[in-house]
């Protein structure tokens, strides 16, 4: 396993200062070289191959400069050999004779397609790789070592693009690199969507699985079943702030709804081809699937009627696995394979109440005739079902671990959310598994302290905590643990109501995601990700990407002692260069509070109030908590 390395020093002449290599996420093998490489006027394009996937990621290039500083790069095919051989290595040498070009050269030696190296000269800048997603993963790479500038949309006078020198051997570490989004509980448009994708894009990640049908909302336009977007696609209203059964339910009274036609999503798909993301479509089955029951009546075992759910939580009301449910089944299905290029279809496949199955005379009659002994089996009865239909139309299943109750379904690819037991299970029996554990990468929880934040569905989930998940089990054996794909973070949007919020819970977490899926554990650092991640703010400032500013929170660590009456307590910054400076008399902390430094013991029902202050300035959100005794 090569070793990262990383060679800092500082050119006190350029604008870059210290924080000269703020790539996100970490490449495997990186090692710092002096000088610069400056694209001007005369710099220009050369590709060693003349295939279309690859002249389009140059096109990425050659377009951004010229809508960031107005120059227009001339771009050019050189099919004889440019380059030579050097004889100790093998490895591929541009001739000297180029200079003030960036190369998109071919190895000697094919390439897995999703690697590439990058090695930036003063003169010359190569990128090799044997496919087009190598070459899209290298530019990513290079913007990031250009200027944040270089992500505007207008053009910057009197920008200077120029790159620190830099050799760049990279490749990612898992194939599975996503996020989840939730459209089903709250619509969220096209536009933001293509954001969505391009910042995956930016990250190297390379899956959005879209969570398309829910109890509250069906969002997929399916020509054979109008009524599912006619209906199905609007909830009469939706319940307001924090949902609790132990309270009066009060609702918005206001109508939300909203749908993709086909013809919208072929054109995000085309779309998420272009930045190499791949979409896995969600429509959920047998449970949350209230929507299409109100559409659709006559498939849940009541015969309904039904209404698409104005709350959240689990509904009872699920698909009747009967023959006209599973022909509804496949004929959606087989629109929407027609429509995702994914070799998998998720299915959901959690969550799914059993009341409606116990009480329907037509499941009990289903489980004696196949000789199932309860509903768990029922329900692996109704996935073999699916697995075997999509399996006869090339695709791969996927779904919630609930889909391991009852028997596994031959051909099946589990996510693990309960947990990672789920997974391990899976892995062991030779399945192919996404962790996705709740504990580290639901990002739909509470990032910071819940009093300063916008509502959300509950827990604590904070940036170094999705930073520190590790996918791969230590229990699993090598073989075991080559069915690990890989990870994705989670956004459900119950409590998402628009773009900006998901961006706020998405981001920068997702960018935490992005290094555990794509660097070797043995790279990652937090501190160093802390220092990079401040560098990325300024990207995501000029993309307008609403991301949480949690990276300045305190950390908090406290030991209660009930003997005597006290706590000890920790608070400190997960960032370096910056200071905790706190108050005991209620009065809010200023930079002339004193430094919190270590840790404290303090009596009980003592208030803090605290926050991260840099250069005399307050730069974190506040930190407020009075202890008492248990």
């Amino acid at each position: 396993m090569k070793k990262l390395i990383v060679v800092y020093f500082c050119l006190v002449s350029t604008a870059w200062g210290q924080n000269i290599y703020s790539i996100i996420p970490q490449p495997d093998s990186l090692v710092a070289k002096s000088g610069a490489f400056v694209i001007n006027n005369e710099t220009r394009v050369i590709l060693q191959t003349n295939d279309a996937p690859t002249a389009a990621v140059a096109k990425l290039l050659t377009s951004q400069v010229t809508l960031t500083t107005g120059m227009k790069l001339f771009t050019e095919v050189s099919l004889p050999k440019i380059t030579k051989i050097d004889p100790k290595t093998k490895k591929v040498i541009p001739v000297a004779s180029l200079t003030n070009v960036i190369l998109f050269a071919r190895p000697t030696n094919p390439m897995p397609e999703d690697n590439y190296e990058l090695l930036v000269e003063p003169n010359l800048v190569t990128i090799t790789a044997s496919a087009s997603q190598g070459y899209f993963y290298a530019l990513q790479t290079i913007f990031q070592l250009l200027p944040p500038e270089i992500f505007t949309s207008n053009k910057v006078t009197g920008l200077q693009l120029a790159m620190p020198c830099v050799s760049v051997i990279d490749k990612p570490r898992y194939e599975h690199r996503g996020l989840m989004l939730d459209v089903g509980r709250h619509f969220m448009p096209i536009a933001f969507i293509k954001k969505t994708i391009d910042l995956l894009a930016m990250h190297k990640m390379n899956v959005l699985h879209w969570h398309l049908t829910e109890d509250q909302g069906w969002r997929i336009e399916i020509l054979k079943y109008p009524r599912l977007t006619q209906i199905g696609s609007v909830r009469a209203e939706t319940v307001e702030g924090k949902m609790s059964y132990n309270q009066p339910l009060k609702f918005d009274g206001k109508p939300h709804g909203g749908f993709y036609t086909q013809d919208e999503v072929r054109d995000i798909v085309k779309y998420a081809q272009e930045k190499y993301v791949t979409i896995i479509p969600e429509i959920e089955m047998p449970g949350h699937a209230l929507a299409a029951l109100a559409a659709y009546p006559e498939l849940g075992c009541s015969g309904g009627p039904y209404g698409v759910a104005k709350i959240w939580g689990v509904i009872e009301d699920v698909y009747c696995p009967t023959e006209k449910t599973f022909k509804f089944i496949e004929d959606v299905l087989t629109e929407v394979i027609e429509l995702f290029p994914s070799q998998y279809i998720h299915i959901g496949g959690d969550e799914c109440p059993k009341t409606s199955w116990k009480q329907s005379k037509f499941c009990q009659d289903l489980m004696k005739a196949q000789g199932l002994k309860d509903e768990h089996e029922l329900q692996s009865y109704f996935i073999k079902r699916i697995d075997k239909f999509l399996t006869s139309k090339g695709k791969k299943l996927m779904g919630w671990d609930e889909i391991l109750e009852g028997g596994l379904s031959p051909n099946a690819t589990v996510m693990s959310w309960r947990g990672i037991q789920g997974g391990i299970e899976a892995a062991k029996q030779k399945h192919d598994v996404v962790m996705t554990p709740s504990s580290h990468v639901y990002i739909d929880y509470y990032q910071s302290h819940a009093a300063f934040e916008p509502l959300a569905i509950g827990g604590f989930l904070t940036l170094e905590k999705v930073y520190s998940y590790e996918p791969t089990p230590a229990e699993l054996k090598p073989e075991e643990a080559k069915h690990i794909l890989g990870s994705q973070v989670n956004l459900w949007t119950e409590y998402v109501e628009t773009p900006e919020q998901a961006e706020y819970m998405a981001f920068p977490r997702a960018c935490a995601l992005s290094e555990v899926t794509w660097t070797h554990s043995n790279n990652k650092n937090f501190t160093d990700f802390g220092r990079r991640l401040e560098t990325h703010f300024k990207r995501l400032d000029i993309l307008k990407v609403n991301y949480a500013k949690s990276i300045y929170d305190i950390k908090e660590t406290y030991t209660p002692n009930k003997n005597t009456q006290t706590v000890e307590v920790k608070l400190e910054p997960y960032i370096s260069d910056v200071q905790v400076r706190y108050s005991l008399d209620f009065s809010k902390p200023t930079a002339n509070s004193p430094v919190f430094v270590g840790n404290q013991t303090f009596n009980k029902l003592t208030t803090i109030r605290a926050a991260t202050f840099r250069n005399g300035q307050q730069i974190g959100k506040e930190f407020n908590k009075t202890y008492r005794m248990p």
